[in-house]
């Protein structure tokens, strides 16, 4: 018997205790179609497919207690980093399709298998193939994000997401990003890192609404939450 809660924060993410295991299920954009051999449930006869914390930072960050949660049906988010498309689907489901992600992804091959999961089947999805380095660069994105959500593995991640917050970002709007310690500074301690680039944000206007490290499910990574200071 598998027992559901419905998530405060969006009605398209559910949590289920199946076998005293407790995850999330999101509501699937594209019934019958999976992106990266998760599992799905049916409930009241609508499919969800299981969103795997090992996999999805995002989802390893809830799984720890993350409370900010700015993603809804409408919600704009551009996301940095977007590999092939695990977090990238689940944040599709949740914003809907009144809601867009812009997908940023540098390399080709990668930018490619995306798009056959991802940007063929989930209208709400636009997959543009660039550096996070280089937002002017982007084509394809339309009016300001409500979340930028970045997870990209650069020494200099931190002034790449503020650089893409600037010119994108509502003023309003939230920055996501995972500090990925060991693409920064393998002789420093993790926390050190995650220190130093909390101050990187706070020098560049930003205060910081939450920081969570992802052990055990992402090794050396922590996931802040900030906004620009008004």
């Amino acid at each position: 018997m598998v027992k559901v809660t419905v998530d405060e924060r969006s009605p398209r993410m559910i949590w289920v205790l199946d076998r005293n295991d407790r995850r999330i299920v999101t509501f699937n954009l594209t019934p019958g179609r999976t992106v990266y051999g998760e599992r799905t449930l049916l409930i009241n006869g609508i499919e969800y497919r299981y969103w795997d914390p090992f996999r999805s930072k995002l989802a390893a960050a809830l799984h720890k207690g993350l409370t900010v949660f700015p993603f809804h049906e409408n919600t704009r988010v551009l996301y940095l980093g977007a590999s092939t498309g695990t977090t990238v689907s689940h944040v599709s489901d949740i914003v809907g399709d009144k809601g867009v992600v812009f997908a940023v992804e540098f390399a080709p091959r990668v930018a490619n298998e995306l798009i056959d999961r991802c940007g063929k089947y989930r209208s709400n999805v636009i997959t543009i193939v660039e550096s996070a380095r280089w937002p002017e660069r982007y084509s394809g994105v339309f009016g300001k994000a409500d979340v930028v959500y970045c997870d990209i593995a650069q020494p200099d991640q931190t002034p790449i997401a503020m650089k893409n917050c600037r010119i994108y970002m509502k003023k309003e709007g939230y920055l996501f990003l995972i500090i990925k310690s060991r693409s920064i500074d393998v002789a420093k301690k993790p926390s050190q890192i995650f220190d130093e680039e909390e101050d990187k944000l706070r020098s560049g206007g930003y205060y910081i609404l939450e920081r969570i490290e992802l052990s055990p499910f992402d090794k050396d990574h922590a996931f802040v939450v900030a906004k620009v200071k008004e």
